[in-house]
């Protein structure tokens, strides 16, 4: 475990409560619309909801019949998770994961990824890209930033520029299907999260067929 992932999860134990109160109603259906629109495996679907938090985002999937696991680093998270959406949930740290093979038609990595440092980033996608079954998807949404990285409020992060997160994401083996800016509905300079969504090229190929 790295300082900064320490720290993180060390935020997040101490201040589960507030976080959870906090970002149980925001709405994030353009982001699930965007993962299930992608998959193209005939549903219902093995998901991994990557950095699940309380379990928001959890209990909609298993609502939606598929078969759902969280992998969070907070173990006080989770266990607001476990316990809300009854769903099995890993505790890992983003940095040092250890995955089931090609197990995942689809990766939910919400407001997640960014606090994963800058030089773990490519074996936490690799890792992340490994757990999908050929042609899954992975959904992420990051801050937007101007690749800045550092503590804010307590919680590290890695505030990306759009082009050095797609091409991060690209190294790793992924190809792009769609980017969007949330929130929708604004102008660009009044929205600050990209939304990006990926899939696992069945041949491990970047310019494969998904």
């Amino acid at each position: 475990m790295t300082e900064e992932t320490a720290r993180t999860i060390a935020f997040y134990d101490r201040h589960a409560e507030a976080f959870r109160a906090g970002t149980w109603d925001h709405d994030v259906t353009q982001n699930y619309a965007a993962l299930f629109d992608a998959i193209a495996a005939p549903a219902p679907w093995h998901l991994l909801d990557f950095g699940c938090g309380p379990g928001r985002d959890l209990i909609h999937f298993r609502n939606q019949g598929h078969d759902a696991i969280g992998l969070e680093g907070s173990a006080r998270l989770a266990e607001m998770a476990r316990r809300d959406s009854g769903a099995e949930i890993w505790v890992q740290d983003f940095v040092c994961l250890a995955l089931p093979a090609e197990r995942f038609d689809g990766v939910f990595a919400n407001a997640s990824l960014f606090h994963v440092p800058r030089e773990a980033i490519n074996e936490t996608l690799t890792a992340i890209r490994g757990a999908l079954k050929p042609s899954g998807v992975l959904f992420c949404s990051n801050p937007r930033g101007n690749d800045e990285e550092g503590y804010v409020e307590g919680r590290f992060g890695v505030f990306y520029r759009d082009e050095t997160w797609l091409e991060l994401v690209g190294t790793a083996g992924f190809r792009l299907i769609r980017q969007y800016y949330r929130p929708p509905s604004r102008p660009r300079h009044r929205q600050p999260w990209f939304a990006t969504v990926w899939c696992r090229p069945e041949d491990d190929d970047p310019a494969g067929y998904c």
